[in-house]
């Protein structure tokens, strides 16, 4: 895009860079299936592409749209949010110590309880309400390899202070990732607060159409851990496939509007809900009475998020019946889609869930906010 350095970075991924395809002029990003690229007489190859595993055209360029909308150096898509977050887990060393949340998305913890042991390295849990004092106690300076942060943490949507927490990481000789799948580039930027790497679950809101898995790393600098990330990758074979980066493309370019309206819309049905008696509480960092609200104000720009919690009156019964009793929001998996999804944690978690077993997650999505206040009213 001629003059691009003079554009916003919401302007420069609604044209996905520079979307206009030379030879058609067509609007709209094209996509490239090929798996394979044509070598010159002397078998080299032409336009340093050999093979799509990693070279995919339509991979590369949703790759340059993420890193420029995270203002990192480089990015990487995986065919999943486990895939990526993976990825950063496998370059510790045997013998590293990782420092996590207590309360973080469960399938994470689960893959750190059941193959950390096997890969090598410990895992130390803080609480992530206790902020950046309970992470200070917890670090083992020299020990301590990566520090992994959830910002706000799913489903307690606790938030914790990224630049603190990257002062405090990296004089203990650790890095910091942060999952920022929840906040979006739209209303946090790690990178820019500190942090080394940045992960997001694609399938949420970069995707935000419930139709796409994928999962992004994007980094600080291309330095030999991303280099032994890539290789990993590579290796391994994780990538997103090409029309999947297609579609994240297409994503992509509504993502700004789409954040805007589900945070818009979770604030006023948390204002709503909030002191109601017949909830025990009412989750969410833009409530001024959120314990860590003013770090969300501090580090989230324009907004607080399209994710909250509802702690039901009645237990476990009360929540699942609370949620059976939706007509509107459904009651499914995953969130960041432009429909708004309600779920059960403690239900899906199962009994060794750290979860409260009253609480409800809801995906507030773009709907006319008035309709999902009177269903959640009604299922109440």
């Amino acid at each position: 895009m001629p003059g691009s350095k003079s554009y916003d970075t919401e302007t420069l991924v609604v044209h996905a860079l520079n979307s206009v395809d030379p030879a058609t002029r067509s609007v709209v990003p094209a996509w490239q299936p090929s798996t394979t690229f044509v070598r010159d007489e002397a078998y080299e190859p032409l336009n340093n592409r050999v093979y799509g595993r990693d070279q995919g055209v339509t991979l590369q360029q949703a790759e340059a749209v993420l890193a420029r909308l995270e203002e990192g150096a480089d990015a990487m898509l995986f065919a999943s949010g486990m895939g990526a977050a993976t990825a950063v887990l496998q370059t510790l060393q045997r013998g590293d110590r990782l420092l996590v949340q207590r309360v973080m998305y469960w399938t994470l913890r689960d893959w750190l309880l059941d193959l950390g042991e096997q890969w090598g390295f410990e895992v130390d849990f803080f609480d992530a309400a206790g902020g950046l004092d309970a992470l200070e106690a917890a670090l083992r300076p020299g020990e301590t390899k990566l520090v992994w942060l959830e910002v706000p943490a799913n489903p307690t949507w606790d938030i914790v202070d990224i630049a603190g927490a990257a002062r405090l990481a990296h004089e203990a000789g650790a890095r910091l990732a942060v999952d920022s799948t929840i906040a979006t580039p739209v209303l946090t930027r790690p990178l820019g607060l500190g942090a080394d790497i940045v992960m997001h679950s694609a399938t949420k809101y970069l995707g935000g159409h419930s139709d796409i898995l994928a999962g992004l790393l994007v980094t600080a600098k291309k330095d030999d851990q991303w280099s032994r990330m890539r290789r990993l990758r590579l290796l391994g074979g994780s990538q997103l496939g090409s029309f999947d980066a297609w579609l994240l493309i297409r994503s992509l370019r509504t993502l700004f509007v789409r954040v805007r309206q589900s945070s818009a819309n979770a604030l006023a049905v948390a204002r709503h809900f909030d002191g109601d008696p017949r909830l025990e509480d009412v989750l969410y960092p833009g409530l001024q009475r959120h314990p860590q609200h003013e770090i969300a104000k501090r580090q989230m720009d324009g907004g607080f998020g399209g994710m909250l919690s509802l702690r039901v009156r009645g237990g476990f019964e009360g929540a699942q019946r609370v949620a059976a009793n939706c007509k509107l929001i459904l009651r499914a998996t995953s969130l960041g889609g432009v429909e708004s999804l309600i779920e059960h944690r403690a239900a899906v978690e199962g009994p060794d869930s750290p979860i409260p077993q009253d609480l409800l997650r809801i995906s507030i999505g773009i709907e006319r906010v008035e309709d999902l206040i009177s269903d959640l009213d009604q299922a109440l």
